[in-house]
C-alpha cells in the first residue's frame, strides 16, 4: 500500500494506543507487481445484474425524520488533484434526527471513462480513524486500479470524528507527546496509578473537545452514516471497498442493510465477533509471526548485519526493547530519548510490508549501539509526527475514541493481569508492551455502543473477503470466520506477507478483485492467489 494507511484495528493501549501500528506502514511501503495472472481453485462464479430498485427496505422508507438526510441535495465543488469534494449532513445522535448534526467530508475521483461507468464505489481504508479523503487524495492508484479507476466514480470520505468530519482532538500536541512515550509500568501499583491518572486526563479531554458526539463515533452510527452516503451519490446498493477495519464497517453494514448489497470487497478483515481481549491476542500472534518472517529474511539478506539465523535477529529485536524499557536510548532530540513505548512503536511500523523492513535493519544496528533516534524517526512516522512537533492528523485519538465504544473491555486489575500473561506467552516479543490495553478503555466516559456478535447479513449479495495469510494486524482466521459467518461470502485467499492484499502488488488479487468489481465474476470456491 503506497497511500497513507489506516491504524491495525484493535484495541489502544494507554503506552503505545496499540493497535495503531500501520499508521507508517503503508505510508512507507514500497511494492511491486507480483504473483499469478488467475487465483487457483474452484470456477469462478458469474453473478447475475445487481438488481436496482427504488424499493429497498430501510429508514428512509418508513421515517419521514430521516428524510432530510437520505434526500439531501450534494453539492461537489473541485478541491484540486483531480476530485471533486463536499460535504454530507447527518445526525449525531441517530435516534434524535431532528437535534445536532455534523457535516462528513466527502470526495470523490469522477469515472475516467464515463461513457463505461459502472456507478460509485464507496472506499474506506481502515482505523478506525483513518481519512478516507486524505487517503484518496494520496492517489487514486493506491486505492483502485486504472479499471476501477475507469469505471467507477471512486468516492472517499471521513467517518465521524476523524479527519475533516469533526475530528475529535483530546490532547494538545505537546500533551499527546508524552502520552505516547510515557514508559510507566503498569504492572506495578506506582506505574499502574500513573497510567490510570493520564487515561483518564485523556478522556476528559476528548470529552471536553467531542462533547454528545463522543457518545456516537462507534461503528454503529457509522454504518448509519454510510447508508446516507449510498444514497447521497445516488446508488439504490452499496458498493464498496473496506480495508482493515473498513472491513467491519462494511460487514456491519451487510447485516443491518441485507437487500441494500451490491458488490462489498472486505479486504484485510475483522471478525464482527471477536472481543476485545479475542482481538488483543490473535494480533499479538501475528506480530510476533511478522516479527519471525522479518528475521528469517534478514538473516539472508546481504546487507542486513543483525544475525545468520532468525532467532539470532529476534534476540537483537528484544534487546532493544529491553534495553529501553531499563533506561531511554538517546536520540539526536535531546527533549526525546527512546522510551521503551517509542521503541516499540519504532519496531511494529515497519513489520507490516517487506518493502519496509530494510528501515528496520538499520534502526536495530543503532540501537544496539545506543543511538535510538532511527527507531523515534519510525515511531514518529507511525503516529503522523512532524518535525515541528505537530501532527498530520487525529488518526490516534479518533481510533481510541472509536475502539472504545466498539468493545466491551475488562479493566479490572485482575482481568488485565491475566491477560498480560496470555499475551507475553502469545508474543515473548510484544506481549508486554501490548498488556494493559484495556486502561483507556476502562475509564472512558461513555460506554460501549456495539456489542461484538456473528453478521450473517441474510439475504444479501454475494460478498468477497479478502485475506492474506500472513497478515499481522488482522490475521487470516479473521478473513476465514468473517467468510463463514456472512451468507453469501466467498474467501479469497492471498499467500504472502502484509496487511491486506488489493493493490499492494498482487496482480492474481487485482485481477480478481477488479473481476468481482466490473464484471460480477466471483473467484471460486478456495480461490488462491500465491506472491
Amino acid at each position: 500500500m503506497t497511500a497513507a494507511p489506516p491504524p491495525v484495528p484493535g484495541r489502544p493501549g494507554r503506552r503505545l494506543l496499540r493497535g495503531a501500528a500501520l499508521l507508517a506502514a503503508a505510508a512507507l511501503a514500497l511494492t511491486a507487481c507480483s504473483g499469478t495472472p488467475e487465483p487457483t481453485g474452484g470456477a469462478p462464479t458469474t453473478l447475475p445484474p445487481t438488481p436496482s430498485t427504488t424499493a429497498v427496505p430501510g429508514e428512509q422508507a418508513t421515517d419521514p425524520a430521516y428524510a432530510r438526510y437520505y434526500d439531501q441535495r450534494v453539492d461537489w465543488s473541485d478541491c484540486g488533484g483531480g476530485l471533486q469534494c463536499a460535504t454530507v449532513e447527518v445526525p449525531v445522535d441517530w435516534s434524535q434526527p431532528d437535534r445536532d448534526r455534523l457535516g462528513l467530508a466527502v470526495a470523490r475521483h469522477p469515472a475516467t471513462d464515463p461513457s463505461r461507468k459502472v456507478g460509485s464505489l464507496l472506499v474506506n481504508p481502515g482505523g478506525p480513524g483513518a481519512s478516507g479523503v486524505a487517503w484518496l487524495r494520496g492517489g487514486v492508484q493506491a486505492v483502485v486500479s486504472d479499471a476501477v479507476e475507469q469505471r467507477y466514480d471512486v468516492v472517499a470520505f471521513d467517518p465521524r470524528g476523524t479527519g475533516s468530519s469533526q475530528p475529535v482532538q483530546c490532547l494538545s500536541d505537546a500533551e499527546f507527546d508524552a502520552y505516547r512515550a510515557d514508559p510507566a509500568d503498569p504492572t506495578t501499583p506506582t506505574g499502574l496509578a500513573e497510567e490510570t491518572s493520564e487515561a483518564e486526563q485523556f478522556a476528559q479531554g476528548c470529552e471536553v473537545d467531542a462533547g454528545l458526539l463522543l457518545g456516537h463515533l462507534g461503528t454503529a452510527d457509522a454504518v448509519r452514516d454510510l447508508d446516507v452516503l449510498r444514497a447521497a451519490v445516488g446508488s439504490e446498493r452499496l458498493d464498496y471497498l473496506g480495508k482493515s477495519y473498513g472491513t467491519l464497517l462494511g460487514a456491519e453494514y451487510a447485516g443491518r442493510f441485507p437487500h441494500r448489497v451490491g458488490r462489498l470487497v472486505l479486504d484485510g478483515a475483522l471478525d464482527p465477533a471477536s472481543s476485545a481481549t479475542d482481538v488483543d491476542l490473535v494480533q499479538a500472534e501475528g506480530l510476533e509471526q511478522s516479527l519471525r518472517a522479518y528475521a528469517q529474511a534478514c538473516s539472508q539478506r546481504s546487507g542486513c548485519d543483525l544475525g545468520s539465523t532468525a532467532d539470532a535477529v529476534v534476540q537483537q529485536v528484544r534487546d532493544v526493547l529491553t534495553a529501553a524499557r531499563k533506561e531511554p536510548l538517546g536520540t539526536s532530540d535531546p527533549q526525546r530519548p527512546l522510551t521503551a513505548p517509542l521503541a516499540f512503536q519504532g519496531v511494529i511500523a515497519t513489520l507490516y510490508d517487506s518493502g519496509t523492513w530494510p528501515l528496520l535493519d538499520r534502526a536495530v544496528r543503532d540501537a544496539r549501539g545506543g543511538d535510538g533516534s532511527r527507531l523515534l524517526q519510525l515511531a514518529d512516522a507511525y503516529a503522523g509526527r512532524q518535525p515541528d512537533g505537530t501532527y498530520s492528523s487525529n488518526i490516534l485519538q479518533a481510533f481510541t475514541a472509536i475502539s472504545c465504544l466498539d468493545r466491551p473491555v475488562d479493566a479490572s486489575p485482575e482481568g488485565m493481569a491475566a491477560e498480560a500473561a496470555q499475551l507475553e506467552q502469545r508474543s515473548p516479543t510484544f506481549g508486554r508492551s501490548l498488556s494493559y490495553g484495556a486502561l483507556q478503555c476502562g475509564v472512558w466516559p461513555v460506554p460501549p455502543t456495539r456489542t461484538p456478535a456473528p453478521v450473517k447479513a441474510e439475504g444479501a449479495a454475494p460478498v468477497l473477503v479478502v485475506g492474506t495469510t500472513n497478515d499481522p494486524a488482522t490475521p487470516y482466521v479473521w478473513a476465514q470466520s468473517l467468510a463463514s459467518q456472512l451468507s453469501s461470502a466467498r474467501l479469497l485467499t492471498y499467500r504472502g506477507e502484509g496487511h491486506t492484499a488489493y493493490r499492494r502488488g498482487s496482480a492474481c488479487v487485482d485481477g480478481a478483485v477488479d473481476g468481482y468489481l466490473l464484471s460480477g465474476v466471483l473467484p471460486g470456491q478456495d480461490a488462491t492467489c500465491d506472491s
